[in-house]
């Protein structure tokens, strides 16, 4: 049996183990080509497949697997996704609805293929490190080396042990302009662009650190009409009907009806009902709905094996380097290429046209043989590049008579010199990298840029208070004999407040609650009299006369109730005493009439608030005088008010 410490290590060192292949083999992308290791093994399978023509999706999937250690399904899921953002995959047949969320056919029914833009931009086996796949059969590419910032292009999220990233789509256009901006040293912002359009207000982006406000596209199409015709990022045409649906179930706005006829475009129409007009309906929808959300940005990536937390901005400066770098390492294959085309050309025509194959006709040994080659060819080093190897001499040897006997000398140096006006070319942009680069993206961008235009507009969003748009005023009203409370009670004695506001109510017991605004509610419970209701506005002062019923001693205490629980009783006076007298006058007075007590003259005693201190509601009355009282009588002949 294994020791505590040894199951803790055990415990520890597996769930590193998991936690690191969570973060690099699936959730957080790599910053050098902007891909998760399932896409990334999706585009190497279709690129080994590619022949020009669509594959099934199922069959793919099945490919993949050769490289992915899951099933099918993940892959399947991940390759609709990709070919949805638009850039990497051609598609056909049903790849679900962007729009609407409707999901795609099965995987046997639609089919795929690499675009013409991700054969340019995302392939080079000689650019590529290999590696083993999970099982050792087959080997997989480290990254791909990818000539555009797909990442901020296409965007990413995921959620991982302890991590997790969200970044946002940008415009294909204006990342490629920022990077030109970057190599010519020059400013640049960038900012996200989404494929469902609508409104942004990015004034809190902070380069990928913050969030971003979005809006829906709301058309007036009549008074008594609106329609929704973009929709925010991350929410779909059946989201945004539900948010509708709930917002109009709890009151927050009216409608009579809505309808989504989104197809190829987004469209839903929403009817209002009589009294109810567009207009004031925008601010409502965009409050309570899903046509207004805010989307966070945290920019987490892997590089060089490890997350990185960054912003876009050095994303973007990171992905410019590289293509410098991916574009350069081209320059010089290109070159070692035309100059070992050149240096093939020169040797076949040095050993043709001067006959050296006739000194070998006699020669029986294949090492003398080479060797005759060989020193045939020393007068002839200076017009190559380099001296001539045994495969070099094994090709000459191997050449065909028909080709020597038909060697044209007039078009294999009209061939060298096309080669080395290429070579020439390739040697001035090696000198310029920077240029060639700045050419290279000016060259996508005419290419494709028109394909890419800017889908979300730019636009400083006010804050709605949501509150102020969605306050409404009420009437109260109070039938204090029968003891109802509420909107719909009919009451000469009625108070104006708003939706948001609390009723309060103090009772003849000393008991008192704060509730939400009833339509008609019996609050005369158990022998309970109503005695005041009002606003809970946390500032009106109570003053209050109570009566020892046994002792006949008297106590007043003004007091304001702040804190409160809803629904929950609470008390204001001690129980078994009686209520005499209360007021929201600001300095109200009462006569006390006291027990009579022989030889004593003062029958009644005046008592002003003027002296009282507001308290806590639960602070204990003063003592209004040591004698005994009969009654209490308010001067200005009222004992209980309402509000």
């Amino acid at each position: 049996m294994l020791a505590d410490c040894d199951l803790k290590e055990l415990m520890r060192s597996h769930y590193l183990a998991y936690a690191s292949y969570v973060i690099l083999d699936r959730a957080i992308p790599d910053v050098v080509d902007g891909l998760k290791p399932v896409q990334r093994r999706i585009l190497h399978t279709l690129f080994k497949l590619h022949d020009g023509k669509l594959h099934k999706v199922a069959n793919v999937a099945g490919q993949t697997m050769a490289y992915h250690p899951h099933g099918d399904a993940p892959i399947t899921d991940a390759l609709i996704n990709l070919a949805n953002k638009g850039y990497l995959l051609g598609t056909q047949g049903n790849f679900g609805n962007i729009y609407t969320g409707d999901p795609a056919a099965a995987s046997r029914y639609i089919e795929t293929r690499l675009s013409e833009f991700a054969i340019q931009t995302m392939f080079n086996p000689d650019l590529t490190e290999f590696l083993p796949s999970y099982d050792g059969r087959n080997k997989e590419p480290k990254t791909l080396p990818a000539k555009v910032p797909l990442l901020l292009m296409q965007g990413a999220e995921g959620i991982a042990v302890g991590m997790s990233t969200r970044i946002l789509p940008h415009n294909f256009k204006e990342l490629l302009e920022a990077q030109i901006a970057i190599l010519e040293k020059k400013p640049f912002e960038l900012l996200p662009d989404f494929v469902t359009g609508g409104v942004m207000d990015a004034s809190e982006y902070d380069k990928g650190r913050g969030k971003v406000k979005l809006r829906a596209s709301l058309v007036i199409k009549d008074p008594k009409t609106i329609v929704i015709q973009e929709i925010c990022h991350g929410t779909t045409t059946e989201s945004v009907v539900r948010s509708v649906d709930e917002a109009a179930k709890k009151g927050k706005i009216k409608i009579d009806s809505i309808h989504d006829y989104t197809s190829e475009k987004v469209e839903i129409e929403i009817k209002l009902p009589r009294g109810v007009y567009a207009e004031e309906t925008i601010d409502q929808l965009y409050a309570f709905t899903d046509c207004e959300v805010s989307l966070s940005s945290q920019v987490v990536v892997i590089k060089e094996g490890f997350p990185w937390e960054t912003d876009v901005d050095e994303i973007l400066k990171f992905s410019t380097a590289r293509l410098q770098e991916y574009l350069k390492r081209e320059l010089e294959l290109e070159r070692e290429r035309l100059q070992e085309k050149i240096f093939e050309k020169t040797l076949e025509e040095i050993f043709i046209e001067n006959r050296l194959y006739k000194k070998i006709e006699e020669i029986k040994s294949y090492e003398k043989i080479h060797e005759t080659v060989a020193n045939s060819l020393k007068p002839f080093h200076k017009r190559l590049i380099r001296v001539p190897t045994y495969d070099d001499r094994e090709k000459l040897l191997s050449l065909p008579i028909r080709r020597i006997s038909r060697f044209n000398l007039e078009k294999n140096q009209e061939e060298i010199v096309a080669l080395d006006e290429a070579l020439q070319a390739v040697e001035k942009n090696l000198k310029s990298v920077k240029r060639y680069t700045v050419n290279y993206l000016k060259a996508l961008l005419k290419k494709y840029g028109k394909d890419h235009p800017r889908r979300t507009r730019l636009r400083e969003i006010e804050t709605i208070d949501r509150r102020a748009i969605s306050t409404k005023e009420l009437t109260v009203g109070v039938d204090a004999k029968q003891g109802f409370v509420g909107t719909k009670v009919k009451s000469d004695l009625k108070f104006t407040l708003t939706n948001f506001d609390k009723i309060l109510v103090l009772f003849s017991d000393g008991t008192y609650k704060v509730m939400n605004i009833p339509e008609k509610e019996f609050l005369n419970i158990d022998g309970k009299k109503v005695v005041y209701v009002g606003i809970a506005d946390k500032e009106t002062v109570f003053n209050a006369v109570y009566l020892d019923p046994k002792a006949r001693l008297s106590y007043a205490k003004s007091f304001v109730v702040k804190k409160f629980i809803l629904d929950k009783e609470y008390r204001f006076f001690e129980p078994k005493m009686k209520l005499e007298f209360l007021s929201t006058d600001e300095v109200p007075q009462v006569n006390l009439k006291l027990v009579p007590i022989p030889k004593q003259k003062v029958k009644e005693v005046l008592f002003s608030f003027e002296d009282v201190l507001i308290k806590s509601v639960s602070a204990k009355g003063i003592k209004m005088t040591p004698r005994a009282v009969k009654k209490v009588v308010s001067k200005s002949k009222e004992d209980f008010v309402f509000v």
